[in-house]
Parts: structure tokens; sequence; C-alpha cells
């Protein structure tokens, strides 16, 4: 079904047979405003046909084509009669099942490569002749489909295919990522010159189109938001409140786990600053008592998330049997009550959860607000959900939120607790406030905050020998960590500059009693993960 977010807007369809850089594909053609969504390869005609798409992209993938398991789909969406674009495996899809042949290559092409293009296809055009690339196959197609014809060769292999008659291209590199040189464009020919696509996707239609969708899905009910203090569960209370005004409950739990203040000062953006109607609940104990000789990072999570749903359903139950008090409670067609619940759920949590090869291993179970009670009557409610957290950012602007919630680097749902390595308690809280405090105060000033995806700090259960003064010390380590990332699933740590080091170490060992020692983190993602538990 097509989302009333997007109904109108051109649209382009992704099918994905499981590549690391699928998601890259359609960011690249929202950058175009143009809407594209990722679907599974085995995906139907008619599930792909219901959102009247403008052309079809096919992803690479990890298969080979003549595999007995390679993933199965409508052969390039013959289907349709769409314009067809297939990147890597995608273009070995449509020349194995067009009637071309695919061969284990020869010479297997990983990284840089030069393909020369020949002239006079669309697909290509005001590309120079000698284009680098960025290569990543083992196969390679070695007999072209009936109307096909080469449209780029690389030193070892066929580096593109086309059929002008049917719109339908191929090439064996990736333009999707940084490293092909103008792989921009090469996508920009195909969305808005092949299929001719509208550039139509904006913050402002999606603000448009979505306050009217909640409108009409809410119509007389109210709606429960769990607020972080985080950007898209801002941004989205922000989109209902716009379209149910106080109608929109939002509830802020203190998991006694969050950022030294933040508790104040969330709240007080909230309301000053956002206008919104909030309920804060400080059930810091709770938790903290609940996490008490805790050391597993699975665990710690677990039971964060176990609590924040108890304590939520604790005070939605509150609010519903206010409204139901006072009569103030909106009915479906068969009578029932209805409430709503908001949730920041974004377009990569919708894409992961739809894998080509079933769901991916889990690495650490991430906090929601999912598993609520079924007597709590409440209904889904995700306006974020066609949304990747670079278009968060810019709707929220567009809503005219201020930049310092905007601009908040993310902040992982069970918070401190697995940035304190270890057990939590209330003084290794404490000690962990104060540290990342002056790590993002440092960043700040140094003018680096908006530049890095997520800077702070990590507490080790660790303790060293130290002198301040003339006294021994023993007392813990501190890890600072700071990462460039575009979406959290790769991450590059970042080299900061030796004087900020130097001011946040000096900081931290003179003014947070507890720790005593300073260190870098400079893993990457993968092979580490962003946070350290």
């Amino acid at each position: 079904m097509v989302s009333s977010s997007t109904a109108g807007t051109s649209t382009i369809v992704i099918l994905d047979f499981g590549a690391q850089y699928t998601q890259l594909i359609a960011r690249r053609i929202r950058e175009f405003n143009v809407f594209s969504v990722v679907l599974p390869c085995t995906a139907s005609l008619e599930k792909v046909r219901e959102l009247q798409p403008m052309g079809i992209v096919l992803s690479g993938g990890p298969s080979s084509v003549y595999d007995a398991d390679a993933p199965k789909a409508d052969p390039a969406g013959r289907g349709l009669g769409l314009p067809v674009l297939g990147i890597c495996y995608g273009m070995q899809f449509v020349a194995h099942h067009l009637g071309g042949r695919v061969e284990p290559a020869e010479k297997r092409e990983y990284g840089d490569a030069i393909a020369t293009i020949a002239p006079q296809h669309r697909l290509l055009e005001g590309l120079p002749r000698d284009l680098q690339v960025w290569m990543s196959h083992g196969d390679s197609v070695m007999e072209l489909p009936p109307g096909f014809t080469v449209a780029a060769e690389s030193h070892n292999a066929i580096a593109s295919i086309a059929d002008e008659s049917r719109s339908m291209y191929a090439v064996q590199w990736h333009p999707e990522v940084a490293h092909s040189r103008q792989g921009t464009e090469l996508l920009k020919n195909f969305v808005l010159g092949v299929c001719q696509a509208k550039p139509d996707w904006t913050p402002e239609t999606f603000i448009s189109s979505t306050v009217e969708r909640i409108r009409a899905q809410v119509g007389e009910g109210h709606a429960i938001c769990g607020l972080s203090g985080g950007v898209d569960s801002a941004v989205a209370a922000v989109l209902v409140a716009k379209a149910i005004g106080d109608r929109l409950t939002c509830i802020f739990v203190n998991n006694g786990v969050l950022r030294k203040d933040e508790f104040t000062q969330v709240q007080r953006n909230m309301r000053e600053k956002l206008g919104l109607k909030v309920v804060a609940v400080d059930a810091s104990k709770r938790f903290l008592s609940q996490l008490g000789g805790i050391t597993d990072p699975e665990t710690k999570r677990k039971i964060i998330g176990r609590e924040f749903i108890t304590v939520f359903d604790d005070e939605a139950a509150k609010i519903l049997k206010a409204q139901e008090a006072a009569g103030d409670v909106a009915h479906d067609a068969s009578g029932a009550e209805v409430a709503w619940l908001v949730q920041g759920t974004l377009y990569p949590d919708v894409i992961e959860s739809s894998s080509v090869k079933g769901p991916s291993q889990t690495i650490k179970s991430h906090h929601n607000v999912g598993g609520l009670p079924e007597n709590m009557k409440l209904k889904l409610i995700e306006p974020l959900r066609d949304l990747f957290k670079d278009e968060v950012r810019r709707v929220g602007a567009d809503l005219g939120m201020p930049q310092e919630v905007l601009d908040r680097q993310p902040f992982p749902g069970p918070g401190l607790a697995v940035r304190i390595v270890g057990e939590v308690t209330p003084e290794r809280v404490a000690i962990l406030q104060n540290a990342d405090e002056i790590v993002v105060a440092e960043i700040k000033k140094a003018g680096l905050y908006r530049s890095i995806w997520q800077s702070f700090a990590v507490l080790l259960p660790v303790k060293s020998v130290g002198v301040m003064g003339d006294q021994r010390t023993y007392a813990y380590t501190c890890a600072i960590r700071a990462v460039h990332s575009d979406d959290g699933m790769t991450a590059d740590w970042v080299p900061l500059p030796y004087e900020v080091l130097r001011t946040i170490s000096s900081r931290i060992v003179n003014e947070v009693r507890g720790i005593n020692r300073v260190v870098y983190d400079i893993t990457s993602k993968p092979p580490g993960t962003i946070e350290w538990e």
C-alpha cells in the first residue's frame, strides 16, 4: 500500500538482493528530491505496482546468479514495462534471466577500476570516456542478452550493458558509493532523465501530507508519545502535535542513566521550546535497583527495556483513565475506545525488518517502546517511518524546531548503562555523567559537535595507579569515543585534534573524582561497535 505521506510523489523502487549498500542507493536517489522505496527482491509485481513507480533499481548482492539458492525475483520487472537499472549483482541478474550468460570471472575486480564508456547511451550521458569506478565482483557477464549492447568496459570485464529500446540498463560498478566518480550523475541520469521522475519529495510536502494523514487517522482521539529527548522522538512528537494539538501527551522517563541534568533540560526544551505537553516520571531509583549486580551488557539492555515498558504502561494507563473519567475518549467504528501510541521508527528500521536473507544476526538488543499490553488499547502512529536520519533533521528544521534539539547527537535508549562497562551503580553513573559533560562541552567549544556523529565518554571497570600531588591514587580509567557515520551502521573513528584531547583529558582527571587515566578509542565499526556494550 502506498504511504499517505508519499501519495502523488514520483517513486523509484529498489529491489534488494542483499547488498550492504542498498540503503545508500535509496539515500542517493532521495538527494534528488525523488522518493525511493526499498523492497525485498521477492516482492510481487502487485506489491511493486501498488507503489506506482517511475522506475526500478536492482541492487547488488552477495550471491552468484547461477547458484541454486540465488535470490529469485521477476526478471527485471518485465511485467511492468518500466525503466530498469541493475547494479553489480543486478547487472548479472538482468543478463542471466534475459538470455545472456554469467560465469566466474577469470580476473575478479575489487576496488578502483577504469570503465571506458561507449557513446550514445542515456544512462552514461555527460560522463567522461574513462571513468574511475569502484568494483566488487567475482562473476562477469560473458554473453549479452538479446537486444543489449555493451555500454562500457573495464580492463577485465564488460562494465555496463544497455537496451535503449526498453530503457533497460546495468552497470557492474557501484555508482552509489563515493569511490565511484560521478556516480551521482549516473543515478541522476537514470532517475530524472530516463525515468523522468519529478523532484517532488521535499520536507514541506512530507509535513503537509503527514499532518493531514494523522488528523484523519486519529480523528478526535488522543495520542501518547514516549520521549527520549533525542531527535527522532522529538520530531515525531512535534509532527503529531501539529496535527492534533494538546490531544498529544508525551511521557519522559528518567531511567537513572541519563546524561547530567538531562532530566531537567529535556523537560524544559520539550515544554518551553517545542510547546509539547509532557508528563515527566523520575523512575531512576527503580531502574538502578534492577541493574544492581548486573554486568552482562545484553541483560542490562533487556532490564532497561522491560522496566521502561512497565513505567510507560503505568503512566499511559493513568492518562487513559483520566480521559475516560472525563468522558473524553474517542471510539472506532465498532464502538471500542481508541488511543494512539507515537513511535519514532525510521526507514532503516523498516528496511532491516524485511531482509532478503532473513533477519540480520542480533548484535545487541535495541531499546524500543514495543511489546505494550493489548489492554492499553493503543494503536500505532509512526510518522517518520519513510525517513532516514538526515531527512528527519530537515523535516524538524522546516517545522521550526531549534537547532540545539535537531543537532543533538544520537544517544542510546539504555543511556549511560551501555557506556559503563560492568555493573551500573549510582556512584559510577555520577562519575560518568561528570566525565561525559566535559567531553560534550569541549567538543562543542572546539566547533566539532555538529560534524561528529557521536562523541562521548565510557567508564571502564579498570583501575590503575596514579599520582596527584604527593599522593598515590587508584582510580578508574575513562575512554573517549568519537566517530563519523551517516546512519550508525558503519563508522570511522575521528582524529580529534591533540589540543582537544589534551584539554578533555586534563579536565577529566582534575575535575572528576574517581578517574585518574584517560584513553582514546581508535576502533572503527566494524570490527567494533559504536557503543562499548
